[in-house]
């Protein structure tokens, strides 16, 4: 993969990003998530964006698939500061922390509260009652559903924050 800082790709790399982010997180999200000192990592065979970093760590991953963003940890801690994300996060009961900070996926009946119109299939934060991060992942119900239903999962958790980087998520190699 070839690496490149905001400097060497230019400004059209950064304003995409953002963009694809206000797209899917909310206006004002895209700044927030994205400074301007963000390195990205493009595809040696494709040449496509493939992951952003910020200080060596991993702050998201652009899927090919469709263009949008997987969040990181890192990532969604930088989501939910300082702009008001109103949809993109999910609400997770105290009993069900543990569990989910250690990657495992989030259950209908330990959902307390989620954002406006979530819909499955999309990119999340998992928040506890402190609103801290602890988790991202992909939603399988609509938000909705998520409170309304006792069974069933309602995020399918890619990482928790407990869980060991891999290597692709520390950049301190490159």
């Amino acid at each position: 993969m070839g690496l490149r800082s905001m400097s060497d790709a230019g400004l059209t790399v950064l304003g995409k990003l953002r963009k694809v982010a206000d797209y899917q997180f909310g206006r004002g999200a895209g700044e927030n998530l994205f400074p301007g000192n963000i390195t990205v990592v493009f595809s040696k065979r494709t040449g496509q964006i493939r992951h952003i970093y910020l200080e060596g760590k991993l702050l998201a991953t652009l899927r090919p698939r469709d263009g949008l963003l997987s969040l990181a940890i890192d990532g969604g801690k930088r989501l939910m500061e300082g702009v008001i994300v109103t949809r993109a996060w999910v609400q997770v009961q105290e009993d069900a922390v543990d569990f989910v900070k250690k990657g495992g996926d989030l259950f209908a009946r330990h959902v307390v509260d989620v954002g406006e119109e979530l819909r499955p299939g999309e990119e999340v934060v998992v928040l506890d009652k402190n609103k801290r991060v602890i988790a991202v992942g992909r939603t399988m119900l609509s938000g909705d559903e998520m409170k309304e239903f006792k069974r069933g999962v309602a995020v399918r958790v890619r990482r928790g924050s407990l869980e060991k980087p891999k290597k692709h998520e520390r950049n301190d190699s490159r």
